[in-house]
């Protein structure tokens, strides 16, 4: 064989190999797509009176119909000041490729760390539950394969924080977790901010509540479709109350109820 069919019949057989390798791993990607969903988790905050909630968040452990659990470390395990994504401010807890289908249970991992900050004075929190078994969280979902997905973990402050006296506290964790699929919203803005009004939303049997920011504004997340009620109550008596009735809420609206002023 000559040196010029030589390299020709080499460089062949390396283009060959090139393509077959190139195409396995074309082929692993596509079989992983084919079996994964990406999933962006955040944490967000129902609204509570404290300077500062922190949490000790460590993992989301995710559990598929037929697969086995999945523990996915956040994206900064640590301590969270809860009170920092409200009125629809969130943070990027993690993301993750998870298996495809329905999920069967998803739990909030929590640490020791846990505290917290009232009139400038820290207090710890117990929460031996939350840290050996995590916090049950309630998404009836299916995450089809290739999708992308975003889901909330909303933490409620004011419900979770319990005082059991001589200066102690427990945490009792409020959560709920729900994705861009079940998220309803009702924004607004209501003034004066001396008035120091609480905005409650509420269908009969649920009801959420809000402090809005310095500058009035307010945002329910997450909220299930139905028919809702908003009252602006302002702490400061001198203030008159207002009720709004037959606010219409549906998945991937906002629902904006404009500036609401409050009357002396």
């Amino acid at each position: 064989m000559n040196k010029s069919n030589f390299f020709k019949l080499t460089a062949t057989a390396l283009a060959l190999f090139s393509v077959t390798l190139y195409s396995c791993k074309k082929d692993d990607n596509t079989n992983q797509t084919a079996q994964t969903a990406r999933v962006n988790m955040h944490l967000t905050d129902a609204p509570a009176d404290y300077d500062a909630v922190y949490i000790d968040i460590q993992s989301v452990e995710v559990t598929m119909e037929g697969s086995a659990a999945v523990t996915i470390p956040a994206a900064r395990p640590g301590v969270y000041d809860i009170l920092k994504f409200k009125n629809g401010l969130d943070t990027l807890l993690l993301r993750a490729d998870i298996p495809a289908g329905k999920i069967s249970q998803m739990r909030l991992k929590l640490g020791a760390n846990n505290s917290v900050v009232i009139d400038g004075q820290t207090y710890a929190m117990n929460t031996p539950s939350a840290q050996e078994s995590g916090l049950k969280l309630n998404l009836k979902q299916e995450f089809v394969a290739g999708g992308s997905y975003d889901v909330w973990i909303d933490f409620d402050a004011g419900r979770s924080i319990v005082e059991t006296g001589n200066g102690k506290f427990q945490l009792k964790p409020v959560i709920r977790a729900y994705s861009a699929l079940t998220d309803g919203r009702v924004k607004g803005y209501v003034l004066p901010g001396i008035a120091l009004a609480t905005v409650y939303l509420s269908d009969g049997v649920n009801t959420y509540a809000a402090i809005p920011a310095p500058d009035g504004f307010f945002m329910f997340s997450g909220i299930p479709e139905g028919t809702y009620t908003v009252t602006l109550d302002a702490s400061v008596v001198t203030f008159t109350d207002v009720t709004i009735n037959n606010i219409q809420v549906k998945y991937g609206v906002t629902t904006d109820l404009g500036l609401t002023t409050l009357k002396p």
